[in-house]
């Protein structure tokens, strides 16, 4: 995902997406952990998309104007 694809969601879905990661790359290292996984690269991925999401939510909050 790509972060000009994150900037056109609403902050509600960028948390849900976040959770949806997580729980994918929790899945691909307990696989992991278990027997090989087919691509261990899926859990790079996984990992710098969450940040992506993170970091744009972050940047959100930071520049909301103050009430």
């Amino acid at each position: 995902m790509k972060s000009k694809e994150i900037r056109e969601l609403n902050n509600e879905e960028i948390i849900i997406r976040i959770r949806e990661e997580e729980e994918m790359m929790n899945k691909i290292r307990f696989n992991h952990a278990i027997s090989a996984v087919e691509n261990p690269l899926k859990i790079r991925k996984a990992r710098k998309n969450i940040a992506r999401l993170k970091t744009i939510l972050q940047e959100r909050t930071i520049n909301q104007p103050s009430l």
